[in-house]
């Protein structure tokens, strides 16, 4: 009888545990809760991987975000790059703004950070290169004054279509709420390739635009060879930001679309579940 009862406990947790495989297919987590082994660090006026004092660091499950080694923000602007690239997938980050500003920061990065979609590889950015080129899914935290609406884009180095026009300004605000205080929040991000791309916080769709490509301006001490105006951006690397203030991350995770992208009515099945 104990026999018996040990197999079909055996074959309940067993069952139960592909059904939770099979649940979570597809997604990655990109952030391991333990270390950054899987990450690759550029921060400006400093050499690839040069983790400048300490900027990007993991405490209690937790991806920081932190300036308490910094004399001086001098726009050094860091970004820390997930190893692979992708084309076709849903991402979400959960992050929070916490602290004050580092010292010399820009009045506009105050509670200011972005996940970069598109990115170019970390180790072609030259060494006093600002930003990426990339498209930036930008993340901002409310001030307690103004509306500061989150999940907004800005494009380094890039160039979007919105509302059926190339978009030759730097930023687009989303039509989110606005999130103030150390409030976690999460932010997702469709991205199709080089057709569609959606912002998403609390399963709606606040800003959707199309056609990424590299142009245009907003970067700086970059590599010309890199720079190739015009070229669709079909995928990249993504990264996390450090612009001067702090902020925290506790889940960045991916599904992975890649096997659907030929395939539109699968496609559109795999988001409905995912999205809803």
């Amino acid at each position: 009888m104990k026999l018996k009862i040990n197999l079909l406990l055996f074959a309940s947790l067993t069952f139960l545990s592909i059904n939770q495989a099979s649940a979570q297919n597809g997604w990655i987590n990109l952030f391991n809760g333990k270390d950054l082994k899987d990450w690759n660090i550029k921060i400006a006026k400093h050499d690839y991987n040069d983790n400048y004092a300490n900027t990007f660091r993991v405490e209690g499950g937790l991806i920081k975000v932190n300036y308490d080694g910094y004399e001086n923000f001098d726009q050094q602007y860091g970004h820390i790059f997930y190893k692979k690239p992708f084309s076709y997938y849903l991402l979400k980050v959960t992050y929070r703004f916490v602290g004050d500003q580092a010292k010399g920061g820009e009045g506009w990065a105050i509670r200011n950070s972005g996940a970069m979609l598109h990115c170019q590889a970390p180790e072609t950015m030259l060494k006093n290169q600002d930003f990426p080129i990339s498209v930036e899914g930008q993340i901002l935290g409310g001030d307690g004054e103004h509306i500061r609406h989150t999940s907004n884009v800005c494009t380094p180095g890039t160039q979007i279509v919105y509302d059926g026009k190339l978009f030759t300004p730097h930023c687009l605000d989303s039509k989110s709420k606005t999130y103030a205080g150390d409030q976690w929040v999460t932010a997702e991000f469709l991205v199709l390739g080089d057709s569609v791309i959606k912002h998403i916080i609390d399963k709606e769709v606040v800003l959707e635009y199309s056609k990424p490509q590299i142009g245009g301006g907003n970067v700086s001490n970059y590599d010309p060879k890199i720079k190739q105006d015009g070229k669709a951006l079909t995928g990249g690397y993504i990264s996390l930001q450090s612009e001067s203030h702090p902020i925290e991350f506790k889940e960045v995770k991916l599904f992975n679309l890649e096997r659907y992208s030929k395939d539109k009515a699968k496609l559109d099945k795999v988001l409905a579940k995912l999205l809803n």
